[in-house]
């Protein structure tokens, strides 16, 4: 595992599931923990409790709306000033189930903004310092949306999809910065599958509604269609793969694309 140790590692939607455990991934490395969401107080205040506990050296909490790019401009400036990202981890991600013609252009410009657009602005702004620095790591989370469709998520699979190119060039445009030392700069996507989060409930909601409520009946459902493994994922699997990506040893895995996601993307 990497060591993380006075690193700053900015992660958006951090305040749960997938985006929380990689932030505590990263706080049992020692690292500095960007912590981010449109939250209440007492969820932010428990996150970063936690976050402490396990050893972060230090917890900021940032708000802003990934759909308003000043917010964004705003957030980075903020981060620039505690020392700029070394880590930069774009999870934050919203989804909402329509087949095409029901999709209302106010969904796909909110779906779009915050699973891709948001990620470019963090990017655009993180990634010049990350090269000034010799060392750098963006991880974006993708979904196996990035790689394979599914009825019914036209805005979410575009911006998935988008994102996987977005690593793709700027993966590129960095791959010859810093050096084997100091880790260089990398950019690559975490492609999830079913994963045990608040993303996937009203998916899993439908399907227990086809067995009485049985929400163990719907998730098995769900999986034997897509996840031949037929088990979800934890986010704290996900976790420990990003934290192996921030590692020296991890400097040339650049550009790629890591399905996580039970054999779904393998059929």
């Amino acid at each position: 595992m990497s060591d993380l140790s006075g690193k700053i590692a900015l992660v958006t939607g951090s305040v749960q599931g997938i985006g929380f455990a990689i932030a505590k991934a990263f706080a049992e490395q020692g690292a500095k923990v960007g912590l981010h969401g449109l939250a209440e107080a007492g969820q932010i205040e428990q996150a970063s409790k936690e976050l402490r506990a396990a050893g972060a050296a230090e917890v900021r909490f940032f708000g802003a709306d990934l759909r308003d790019v000043a917010a964004i401009d705003e957030m980075m400036d903020d981060v620039e000033q505690w020392g700029g990202a070394d880590v930069l981890v774009n999870n934050a991600g919203i989804q909402k189930t329509a087949g095409l013609g029901e999709v209302e252009p106010a969904l796909w410009d909110a779906i779009l903004s915050v699973n891709l657009s948001s990620a470019f602005h963090t990017m655009r702004r993180a990634m010049p310092i990350m090269a000034q620095k010799g060392y750098g790591r963006v991880i974006n989370i993708a979904s196996v949306h990035g790689l394979v469709a599914s009825v019914n998520k036209a805005p979410y699979v575009s911006a998935k999809f988008g994102l996987v190119g977005l690593s793709k060039v700027s993966a590129l445009e960095y791959a010859n910065k810093g050096d084997r030392t100091a880790g260089g700069i990398t950019v690559n996507c975490i492609c999830p599958g079913w994963t045990e989060t608040a993303i996937i409930e009203p998916q899993v909601a439908d399907r227990a509604a086809q067995f009485g409520g049985d929400r163990d009946a719907g998730i098995a459902d769900l999986l034997k269609e897509k996840q031949p493994s037929q088990r979800l994922s934890d986010p704290s699997e996900i976790g420990a793969l990003a934290t192996w990506l921030c590692s020296p040893v991890a400097h040339n895995i650049t550009g790629t694309s890591i399905p996580v996601d039970g054999g779904w993307t393998a059929q």
